[in-house]
């Protein structure tokens, strides 16, 4: 089976082409915008997504399968009938609901938890939907008519590419309106943030088919960190990896019964067809690409190789600490009111220090999602990594140092499309049998994770 595994992103959409024997290539890769029409807000043209999507699937010539990653919390509204986007795509990054969730009653932060075992962030698809319906005209006119569609950006891509509008269950687990005791829309949830059930997508297994491209079966359709953790073999309860793209996601397999989360979140890893959901425990950082390309911006560095290569001992051990927060603070603080936070400059800190203390805030952050993994699934004892910032060999060894464990990173770094292509039943092992390994070497102390912390707690509550 040659199976074209189209990963839809938060910067790109890239095509991984699986061919029957497990080896893989990169079809095409096409960056798009991102918009902020105000503090806070992040946007993207749905219409471009769609574009790319048609774009590098063709650049993958022919194919028996078709397999779809999407962004996960990203979400819109569309015209059932003519297709229309109504609405930009709202990205998981955007923070415009804050102040809508700050004034929920503590009842509601708990039932919300209860149910869908997420709390009333803004980060989660509920409220950035309940935004659309409350705040744009033609929205409210879809929905007047009859021909509302509403869903994360997957359910759009399907609508429009096959004429099947649904969405699987990893990626409703990641909308805050789905109660994960019954896989299906929580009519509670639905009506404490105001958006209507009709309107949303069905709910599937992620290997159920969902209709066809120009003759070839669109097999898999599910999130983009969820099929990472299938792509890198992960099956196993306490099995762990951690994506670092413009976020970083920590996701640790827990099996068929909802985890404690020990601040974590339970979230749907897969549900394959006749077969009971897998469960597994999810912690993000909200910045880390994010944070390197605001650095990139600002000058402190222009080519990814300069985020290698540093000698000497680390910047934490020199006082010098970069707290990733320009998004906020994700698990297990969820303040969206945190601030970036630069801390230790001597006269002598160069552009070189700044960038080589961002790299540690970012590790050191995710070491905090593996500690808290630990506590509710046992043991952890590797961490598979794959990303952008795994081709660092500075990155990978100071968290290796950092947490303790084991770091794992694979040659082959489209772990989301090995993880497609799996689940459409490729072959794909060959692809993910060489990694290189990084092992902890006692460098970063106790007195670091203090100052670390300490760091951590100036930045917090620091927007108004």
């Amino acid at each position: 089976m040659r199976v074209a595994a189209i990963d839809q992103g938060t910067t790109s959409t890239r095509c991984l082409v699986v061919e029957a024997d497990g080896a893989a290539w990169l079809a095409a890769s096409l960056t798009h915008g991102q918009r902020h029409p105000a503090p806070g807000w992040v946007e993207h043209d749905p219409r471009e997504l769609l574009r790319n999507i048609r774009a590098v699937l063709a650049a993958a010539g022919p194919v028996d399968a078709i397999a779809l990653a999407n962004q996960g919390e990203s979400c819109l509204a569309w015209d059932a009938v003519s297709g229309e986007a109504l609405s930009p795509v709202i990205v998981w990054q955007d923070s415009r609901t804050t102040d809508a969730l700050a004034a929920r009653s503590c009842e509601d932060v708990i039932r919300s938890r209860a149910i869908c075992g997420l709390p009333l962030d803004p980060y989660f698809s509920a409220s950035k939907l309940a935004w659309l319906v409350e705040n744009i005209p033609a929205v409210a006119t879809a929905r007047a008519n009859g021909r509302l569609r509403l869903g994360t950006t997957d359910a759009y891509f399907l609508d429009q590419l096959t004429g099947t509008f649904a969405t699987d269950l990893a990626t409703a687990s990641r909308t805050g309106l789905l109660d994960l005791s019954t896989g299906l829309w929580s009519d509670e949830l639905c009506a404490l943030h105001g958006v209507p059930r009709t309107f949303l997508p069905c709910i599937r297994p992620s290997d159920s088919g969902f209709g066809q491209i120009d003759g070839v079966p669109v097999k898999v359709s599910i999130v983009d960190q969820q099929a990472a953790l299938y792509g890198h073999g992960c099956r196993a309860p306490g099995e762990a990896k951690i994506t670092f793209g413009t976020g970083a996601f920590l996701l640790a397999v827990a099996g068929p019964a909802r985890p404690d989360t020990a601040g974590l979140l339970p979230t749907i890893a897969w549900q394959c067809k006749g077969e009971a959901p897998v469960f597994a425990v999810e912690g993000g950082v909200y910045d880390a690409g994010a944070a390197l390309e605001w650095l990139r911006r600002l000058g402190l560095f222009s080519q990814t190789q300069e985020l290698d290569g540093f000698k000497g001992p680390s910047a934490l051990s020199r006082g010098l600490v970069f707290v990733p927060a320009l998004s906020g603070l994700a698990a297990p603080y969820w303040d969206r009111k945190a601030a970036p936070l630069f801390i230790g400059m001597e006269a002598s800190t160069d552009r070189r220090d700044m960038v080589r203390a961002a790299l540690e805030g970012i590790a050191l952050l995710t070491v905090g999602l593996i500690e808290a993994a630990e506590a509710g699934r046992g043991n952890i004892t590797d961490i598979s990594i794959d990303g952008g910032l795994s081709r660092s060999r500075s990155f990978a060894t100071f968290l290796a140092a950092a947490s303790g464990r084991a770091i794992k990173v694979p040659e082959l770094h489209e772990m989301t499309a090995l993880g497609l292509a799996a689940l459409c039943g490729a072959e794909t092992g060959a692809a993910r049998a060489a990694f290189r390994r990084f092992e902890p070497d006692g460098s970063v102390s106790a007195q670091d994770h203090a100052r670390f912390r300490e760091a951590v707690k100036k930045c917090r509550n620091w927007r108004a």
